[in-house]
């Protein structure tokens, strides 16, 4: 990769391309620094603003956003970038100082693809970076196909069980499992946000795209279907697990 200027600050020809909106210089300067000792072009904005102004202008990669932002807060940011046409599919990750489950859901609910709460370990940062990176974009200009854009990547491989996307297949324990696209949809959705809560009205956006006569019990009937194809005892789960109030994850890596 060559290394090249643009508007005072270097990036490098042909690096995936990573945008850092935080406020906090530090930490912003901390995570382009890891992010291109990792072979990314990084750059860092400091206000929502000039971070919406950056992604309305040019394709990046991957957005690390911090949820306390002036000017213009990272949910709103983070929900405008997926409104719009230029980043409309670009994986997001969220960094906030908040930790409690209803601000993840939140963050989630947006349009980012993960979290991480500060103060936050850098060998983490970059292993997250780097798997939101490894999942396939379409290219610019180029629609969703049937909805799919958030059930595509490799396989997926987390607490004994082994998704395989292209050949639709589950493994749990070595031993195969057959699954509707339904259940399908909700285990990788939640097996690849381990640990993440999402909330009934969430995977009712993500799991029935363009179903109209569907409530949040369609999702409670769906998790107990699932939980009875994978789970020894679906009465204990161990995997897909209930956060009362809230909604749903899987379990924590």
């Amino acid at each position: 990769m060559n290394a090249a200027w643009t508007n005072g600050e270097k990036t490098v020809t042909g690096a995936l391309r990573v945008l850092v909106v935080e406020d906090e210089p530090n930490i912003r300067e901390l995570v382009c620094l890891h992010l291109e000792l990792e072979g990314y072009a990084c750059e860092g904005v400091g206000d929502g603003k000039a971070g919406l102004g950056r992604t309305e202008a040019e394709r990046f990669d991957l957005l690390v956003l911090d949820v306390m932002l002036p000017g213009l807060d990272g949910v709103s940011l983070c929900r405008a970038v997926r409104r719009g046409a230029m980043n409309g599919d670009v994986p997001i990750l969220m960094l906030t100082a908040r930790g409690e489950e209803s601000d993840k859901v939140i963050g989630l609910e947006s349009g980012a693809d993960d979290y991480l709460t500060k103060p936050f370990g850098v060998r983490e940062l970059v292993a997250r970076a780097r798997a939101l990176l490894r999942r396939p974009r379409k290219a610019a200009g180029e629609a969703p196909l049937d909805g799919d854009e958030d059930f595509a990547g490799p396989p997926v491989h987390i607490h004994g069980i082994d998704i395989d996307l292209a050949r639709r297949r589950v493994r749990v324990e070595s031993r195969d499992v057959e699954l509707t696209d339904q259940e399908f949809r909700l285990l990788h959705l939640l097996a690849t946000h381990a640990g993440i809560v999402f909330s009934r009205e969430a995977l009712l956006g993500k799991i029935w795209r363009g179903d109209t006569y569907v409530t949040v019990r369609s999702v409670d009937t769906l998790v107990k279907r699932l939980r009875r194809r994978i789970e020894s005892d679906p009465a204990h789960p161990r995997f897909l697990l209930t956060v009362w109030g809230v909604g749903y994850k899987f379990a924590d890596v």
